[in-house]
C-alpha cells in the first residue's frame, strides 16, 4: 500500500556502493546527479513533470529503523561499521527540481541532487521510481484530455493498475494531467481530489428488471443520476428504460441536474448518435452521454472524427498503465563531483549509443518564451554559472546540427529558470501546492505549447539546446575521453 516509509526502497547495488565508499577518501566527495529522460512518452511532443511531493516525503522520512538494520545485517554482506553509520543516516544535501505540472522535454534535468556521494547514491532508486511513474501517467492523461476536446475525462483505472500504489499515485498524476475526477476513493481522501462513479452491470443484474434497477438508483441519487444502459440491449431496452426513469423523475417534480446514460460496450459512435436522438426526442437534451470501454487518446480522437455524441469519458486500463508506453525511461546520472580541493569537476558518461552520452556539469534549465504569444520558443540547458538577460540578443543553436541557429531580439522574448530549490542543507525549503493547484499549473503550462507540439501523431519537436559554453565543454570531454 501507499506508504511514506520507503527507506529500503532501493536497489541492492546502491548499498554495496555506499559501503564501498565508506571509510575511503571517496566518502567525503560531494556529487551532483541529474534526473532526466531521453524520449517523450507515447512518441509525443512533451511530458509533464510529476511526483515531486512524494520525493519530498521520501527524503523527509529517510532513516533506517532498528528493524531495517536487523534485516540489512541478516544479509551477511555489510560490515558492522557500515551498519553503525546507517543508524544515524540523514540526508543533508541539496535538491533542486522543476515544479510539478511543468511541461518538460528530453535531456533537461527534472531534478538535481547535490550531496555527499553516499547520500546521493542511496536516493537514486526511489526518486526514479516516483518521478518516472507519475510523470508517465500525468503525460498520458494530458494526451487523453486533449483528445477529448474539452469534454470531462474521468480516471477509472484502479482495478487494472499494477497494485494499490500505482492505482493511487497514478490517480493523483491523472488529475494533474487534466482528468476531472477519479473513481479511486483513497486517492480522493489522500489528495483532496474529486471522486466520481455510477454503478456496475451487477447492479442492474441484481434486480428483477432493468427498469426497477434504474428506479432504485434514481431514488437514491436523484441529483447525480447516470444510468448504465448496456447490460442487456442498449437501444431496444437500456436507453428506453433510462428515458422512462427520467420521465418519472420529472413527473415527481425532481429537478434533473446531473443526469444521463453511460455506454460501456459496442460501437460507441453509432450507439451514442442513436441514443442522443432518442434522448432529444424525449425532451432530455441536456442528458449527458458518457462512455467507457478500453478508451485511450487515439480511440477518443477517432470517435470525435466519427461524430460520436459523447459528452464525458471514463478512461481506465489504457490510462493508468499507459499501455502503449509503459515506462517513462527517466535516468539518474552523475554530472559533477568535488576533487581533493573541494572544487567541482564535470563528469560525462560516454557510449557507443550517442543518445546515451550524458551532459556534464552543474546545469540549469532556461525556458525561452515568445513575448507576443507567451508560447515556448525553446529550452536552453546552460551551466549554472552562466548569466542571461532578455535585454540582449539571444542566439540558440541545435547542438546536434550546429548550423541550425535562431536569434531572438531584445524585447521579443523573455526567460524563466525552471529549477527551484527544494532542499538546502537537508532542510525542505519548498511548499508543495495542492493537487488541484498543480492541475491548474499543468493546464497553464500546456497552454504555452502550440497545437503542433500537442498533436497525437508526429508532433513538432520543441528545441532543447545547449548553451555554447556547455556545448564546448561536452565536446572537449568527449574528445579527451573518447
Amino acid at each position: 500500500m501507499y506508504r511514506n516509509d520507503l527507506s529500503l526502497l532501493t536497489d541492492f547495488y546502491e548499498m554495496t556502493m555506499m559501503q564501498g565508499y565508506h571509510k575511503t577518501e571517496q566518502e567525503n566527495k560531494i556529487a551532483v546527479f541529474d534526473v532526466f529522460f531521453r524520449d517523450n512518452p507515447s512518441k509525443g511532443g512533451y511530458a509533464i513533470a510529476t511526483g515531486l511531493q512524494q520525493v519530498i516525503e521520501y527524503i523527509e522520512q529517510l532513516h533506517f529503523s532498528d528493524c531495517d538494520l536487523d534485516y540489512i545485517k541478516s544479509l551477511n554482506v555489510f560490515n558492522d561499521e557500515f551498519i553503525e553509520y546507517l543508524k544515524n543516516f540523514k540526508f543533508t544535501g541539496e535538491i533542486y527540481a522543476i515544479p510539478e505540472g511543468t511541461v518538460v522535454f528530453p535531456m533537461e534535468p527534472l531534478l538535481r541532487v547535490k550531496a555527499p556521494i553516499m547520500q546521493a547514491q542511496l536516493v537514486e532508486t526511489a526518486i526514479l521510481n516516483i518521478i518516472n511513474h507519475q510523470s508517465l501517467i500525468a503525460t498520458k492523461a494530458s494526451r487523453v484530455v486533449w483528445a477529448a476536446q474539452g469534454d470531462p475525462v474521468l480516471e477509472f483505472g484502479l482495478r487494472r493498475a499494477q497494485g494499490p500504489d500505482a492505482g493511487t499515485l497514478g490517480a493523483r498524476a491523472a488529475i494533474i494531467g487534466g482528468c476531472s475526477g477519479t473513481s479511486n476513493v483513497l486517492a480522493g481522501k489522500l489528495f483532496d481530489v474529486p471522486v466520481k462513479g455510477t454503478h456496475a452491470h451487477s447492479w442492474v443484474m441484481s434486480f428483477n428488471s432493468e427498469i426497477e434497477a434504474f428506479r432504485t438508483y434514481a431514488n437514491k441519487f436523484p441529483n447525480d443520476c447516470t444510468l448504465l444502459v448496456d447490460t442487456y440491449n442498449t437501444l431496444t431496452q437500456g436507453v428506453p428504460d433510462a428515458i422512462k426513469c427520467f420521465e418519472e423523475m420529472r413527473e415527481k417534480g425532481i429537478e434533473l441536474k446531473h443526469y444521463g446514460i453511460r455506454l460501456d460496450s459496442g460501437d460507441l459512435a453509432y450507439l451514442s448518435k442513436r441514443a442522443r436522438k432518442m434522448l432529444d426526442d424525449a425532451g432530455f437534451n441536456d442528458a449527458v452521454i458518457s462512455a467507457s470501454s478500453d478508451l485511450d487518446e487515439n480511440l477518443i480522437a477517432s470517435l470525435k472524427i466519427q461524430g460520436a455524441k459523447v459528452g464525458a469519458w471514463g478512461v481506465g486500463t489504457r490510462l493508468i498503465t499507459s499501455n502503449d508506453c509503459p515506462s517513462f525511461g527517466g535516468v539518474y546520472k552523475l554530472s559533477a563531483e568535488t576533487d581533493e580541493n573541494g572544487n567541482f569537476v564535470p563528469k560525462i558518461k560516454l557510449s557507443n549509443n550517442t543518445a546515451k552520452i550524458t551532459i556534464p556539469g552543474i546545469k540549469k534549465v532556461i525556458r525561452v518564451y515568445d513575448k507576443e504569444t507567451n508560447k515556448i520558443k525553446a529550452d536552453l540547458i546552460a551551466l549554472e554559472s552562466e548569466c542571461y538577460s532578455d535585454e540582449m540578443p539571444l542566439t540558440l543553436f541545435d547542438h546536434n546540427a550546429t548550423w541550425k541557429t535562431m536569434t531572438l531580439q531584445p524585447k521579443k522574448y523573455y526567460l524563466r529558470e525552471l529549477l527551484v530549490p527544494v532542499f538546502i542543507d537537508g532542510k525542505c525549503v519548498y511548499k508543495s501546492p495542492s493537487v488541484m493547484e498543480i492541475k491548474q499549473t499543468a493546464q497553464k503550462e500546456l497552454d504555452t505549447l502550440w497545437e503542433e507540439h500537442r498533436r497525437l501523431s508526429n508532433p513538432h519537436i520543441l528545441p532543447v539546446d545547449l548553451s555554447e559554453p556547455l556545448y564546448l565543454l561536452r565536446e572537449k570531454m568527449i574528445r579527451s575521453l573518447g
